[in-house]
């Protein structure tokens, strides 16, 4: 499968080859403050199957927490995904960047695994 995204001002263009992992609706204090709204909807997917298109110089990095980056577009402020030193094969894409959008996802919004807390820990 492949897929598309942006941000919002349209500098920053990418391209995912390959599938999406588990989605993800986050609303821990850390994710609503990135987002500046209730919850972030995120999936892993491989860093090696996520080429950005255009706009790569537009790109700036926030260190959130030890060994965790959010890259965002610096012109606009869109957040495109997240990464960890410690799992340098993934990033976790920001669903809302896509095309197509969350409706388009494998599984649908029926699909969406929800997180709170600490680390994305799993709401009961």
């Amino acid at each position: 499968m492949s897929h598309s995204g942006s941000c919002l001002c349209g500098g920053v263009r990418y391209a995912l080859h390959g599938d999406l992992g588990p989605v993800t609706l986050c609303h821990c204090r850390q994710c609503r403050k990135a987002q500046g709204g209730a919850a972030v909807a995120a999936a892993p997917v491989k860093a090696a199957e996520f080429e950005i298109v255009s706009g790569a110089e537009l790109l700036r990095a926030f260190e959130s927490s030890p060994g965790k980056e959010r890259v965002f577009c610096s012109r606009c402020g869109s957040p495109l995904y997240s990464r960890r030193a410690a799992e340098p094969d993934f990033l976790r894409l920001r669903l809302g960047t896509q095309r197509l959008g969350l409706a388009h996802v494998r599984g649908g919004a029926a699909a969406v695994e929800h997180r709170t807390g600490q680390r994305g820990t799993q709401a009961r």
